[in-house]
């Protein structure tokens, strides 16, 4: 029985680890309806006369958006707040409001230029955007809106059922107040640099829009040379390093934004998603972990990195704390995967029952594809080893 015990719970271990290094973030979960194509209206250009576009869901559009952000008092913020859609937990940015707290964008112009989360090195092409920023409207699926402010926390605007044909303008969002969270996602030495530090760092954010990565490189770099503390420019520098293929320039980069502010968040989040592309576990570990310390509540995706970290490290106890984290955040249903993880530190533990519930857990919110099916035979060996077992009933 025991050597039965190990070989279920290596095995499930095995596998998930050999699916999981072979992605860069979370998988997302199976699509359904419309996304698969088989409800959606037809892709046919044009009509039966051949003159009129017909729309498709399918077929990527320009996505606009318009609105306002405000604070609870119903005054304008203190300084442009940045945009970020986030999709299964993972931020993408789109642009910033003015001063006023006023924006208008385009979804998915400004993921082009940098890489993110959801540039999967296995082809994946679920999030990513056209080159001409147009969006498919089944990209915005499990997708949000947010803004970005240190010391406030903004609504969610939900963009799941958002058409091409929809009003662009959401209204008005409130920020909210923060008191919590240490971690800063702008950097505090940015109010700091000087004017040519911020005319350079300026014109690498434009450079960037335009696609222009050299020109966006040469930018930052002149930002960082002027101001050697300009977390923000290094963490731009890091990602313009990343999207030309330049890792250990990347880690030096962030490295330095770390250096500079040490609060900055968003660093910590480009380091661990390196160290996992690398399966450089500690590091991973580590780096989610900061990321945690900082803030604990809108970064979901660090729970489920950590937990795999050490799954890795045998922590086994802080796998666990960080998975029950990470399903216990995952309010949507965004990311299952969490409790396919958890199901696999509960094995390692001998918990074989509760490893039987998460894996149930798992298929009941992604029952299709190739790691549902292998999740199927563990929870299927799980069952039959519990109920053998089991003592008799009399």
């Amino acid at each position: 029985m025991d050597v039965f015990r190990v070989l279920i719970a290596t095995s499930c271990i095995s596998f998930f680890v050999a699916q999981l290094t072979a992605q860069s973030t979370p998988p997302r979960p199976a699509p359904v309806g419309p996304i698969g194509g088989n409800t959606a209206p037809s892709t046919s250009p044009s009509n039966a006369a051949g003159n009129a576009p017909v729309y498709s869901g399918d077929v990527a559009h320009p996505l606009f958006i318009t609105g306002k952000v405000t604070l609870q008092d119903g005054s304008s913020p203190p300084q442009p707040a940045l945009i970020e859609r986030v999709c299964s937990g993972r931020p993408h940015p789109e642009g910033y409001t003015d001063s006023h707290g006023t924006f208008s964008i385009r979804l998915g112009q400004g993921t082009d230029m940098i890489p993110d989360a959801s540039e999967l090195p296995d082809g994946n092409t679920a999030t990513r955007t056209n080159p001409s920023g147009g969006m498919k409207d089944s990209q915005l699926v499990n997708c949000d809106l947010r803004f970005v402010l240190n010391g406030y926390r903004s609504e969610l605007v939900s963009l799941s059922n958002r058409k091409y044909m929809d009003n662009p303008d959401i209204g008005t969002v409130l920020l909210h107040p923060q008191t919590k969270v240490e971690g800063l996602t702008l950097s505090a030495t940015t109010a700091l640099a000087p004017k040519d530090a911020a005319r350079a760092y300026q014109r690498g954010l434009e450079a960037l829009k335009k696609n222009k990565v050299e020109d966006a490189e040469k930018d930052f770099e002149k930002a960082v040379d002027v101001y050697p503390k300009f977390a923000d420019a290094w963490f731009q520098l890091g990602l313009v390093h990343e999207r030309l293929a330049r890792p250990l320039e990347a880690r030096y980069a962030y490295a330095q934004s770390i250096a500079a502010d040490s609060k900055f968040i968003h660093p910590y989040e480009r380091m661990y998603l390196l160290g996992f592309k690398e399966s450089k576990w500690r590091e991973v570990a580590d780096n989610s972990d900061r990321v945690l310390r900082l803030d604990p509540i809108d970064y979901p995706a660090a729970h489920y990195y950590n937990a795999i970290a050490n799954l890795q490290l045998n922590n086994l106890e802080a796998a666990e704390k960080s998975a029950r984290q990470s399903v216990a955040l995952d309010t949507k249903g965004e990311n299952p995967q969490g409790m396919y993880v958890l199901g696999v530190i509960l094995s390692r533990k001998k918990d074989y029952t509760g490893a039987a519930e998460s894996l149930r857990a798992y298929l009941k919110a992604a029952p299709e594809g190739k790691e549902a099916d292998q999740a199927r035979k563990h929870l299927a060996d799980l069952d039959r080893m519990l109920a053998s077992a089991a003592p008799p009933q009399k």
